[in-house]
């Protein structure tokens, strides 16, 4: 009876132990990651990055060399139109003034005295050709008094394109004078100087920069770089956004201004130049701020959307009893979500519209707001991908 009791322990144990190990062999029932579609905003855009500028920037230059004797404008300075920002020594080309007014005060002399002698020469001239029809005066006396007459009449003439000759020397020697004054020829602000007092400015080869004015801080631009695979949905008149790291908490907003069709390349990596202007009537953005910019190329407000997971999501293993499993002539070679319904996946199919960077428009199909969207499946067993009939989406 003993041995009887203790086979029967046996046998109930294993009994047990098998029990155990099949009810943790079974499959567990999948759990799933789920958002609900509902109504939002689906915006595509053009992510760049760029740096903000003024819109107009006057370079201030010198057009003569020389030493800078004084500066009047310096940075932040708010200057007018024709207001003096530096002087250049001016004496040299004082002095070279002065040496032209001389030469002009000379050539006038000198056509005063030269004016004197055709006088002359036209007196001598008109008295001895009555007395050479007389006989009382040779031939040769006269052809000499009308040769020197009419040597007399080309010298006042050269005398007087010497003179023009003077004046204009004259006149450049006092622009040149009038050029060591360096004004501002707009009204603005100076943002850059770039020379101090005793510094030799020498313009022999090219116009040096003194000073960088900008016109009106109050109007602003962004210069992004957009690559050539992204320029072509870039359009004048978009709406743009963008944010500096001097104010992370803010955001700008603007419009394309421009699409410049020169390309900038680097690194044999072609960009174009997209041109962004935004107000600036608090002066809050600095010229050469690092924007990174948003350009919206195409939105839609309010629409049916849900995640982009949604659309690559697909189902890891057998779909559980009383579930949609789509055949492969089913919806699934198209567009399509899975959608929680009384706790099994069921497909949907769906048409796409637009779609950004985390959410696709839905513009028909079985799907309604508020149904239960699978986005992922516990564990990770889900298959993802685009799968056929899904376009690619960009950023």
């Amino acid at each position: 009876m003993k041995r009887l009791a203790w086979i029967g322990a046996l046998v109930l144990a294993v009994i047990v132990a098998g029990a155990v190990l099949y009810w943790r062999g079974r499959p567990a029932a999948p759990s799933y990651t789920t958002s609900r579609a509902g109504r939002g905003d689906v915006v595509q855009t053009i992510i760049t990055t760029g740096t903000v500028n003024p819109v107009v920037t006057v370079q201030v230059g010198s057009y003569v060399s020389g030493r800078i004797q004084s500066i009047s404008c310096d940075f932040n300075t708010r200057v007018k139109a024709g207001e003096l920002c530096a002087r250049i020594d001016p004496r040299p080309y004082g002095m070279a003034v002065d040496q032209a007014r001389a030469n002009l005060s000379s050539a006038k002399a000198q056509l005063a005295k030269d004016q004197a002698g055709l006088a002359y020469a036209r007196t001598n001239y008109e008295r001895d050709r009555p007395l050479y029809k007389r006989g009382i005066v040779s031939r040769d006396t006269l052809d000499s008094e009308r040769s020197a007459y009419r040597q007399a009449t080309a010298q006042v003439e050269l005398d007087k394109a010497t003179i023009e000759q003077r004046k204009a020397a004259l006149e450049a020697a006092q622009v040149n004078l009038d050029y060591t004054r360096i004004i501002s020829p707009v009204d603005g602000t100076v943002v850059s100087r770039n020379v101090d007092v005793g510094q030799t400015v020498a313009a022999s080869f090219q116009t040096p920069t003194l000073f960088l004015i900008a016109q009106d801080l109050t109007k602003m631009q962004v210069d992004t770089n957009v690559s050539e695979s992204d320029v072509g949905d870039a359009h004048v008149g978009q709406k743009a956004e963008f944010t500096v790291e001097a104010y992370p908490g803010s955001t700008f907003h603007g419009v394309v201004t421009q699409v410049r069709q020169a390309p900038i390349t680097v690194q044999n990596v072609v960009t174009y130049d997209v041109v962004i202007g935004v107000d600036n009537p608090d002066l809050k953005l600095f010229p050469g701020m690092t924007a990174n910019a948003r350009i919206i190329t195409r939105e839609r407000r309010n629409v049916l959307r849900v995640p982009l997971q949604a659309l690559r999501f697909e189902p890891g293993g057998p779909v559980p009893s009383g579930g949609a499993q789509a055949s492969p002539a089913g919806p699934s070679r198209g567009s399509h979500v899975w959608i929680l319904r009384d706790g099994r996946p069921v497909l949907v199919p769906v048409t796409m519209g637009l779609q950004d960077s985390n959410w696709a428009e839905i513009t028909a199909g079985g799907l309604h707001e508020g149904d239960a969207v699978i986005t992922d499946e516990a564990g990770g067993a889900a298959r993802r991908g685009r799968g056929p009939g899904r376009s690619p989406f960009r950023l």
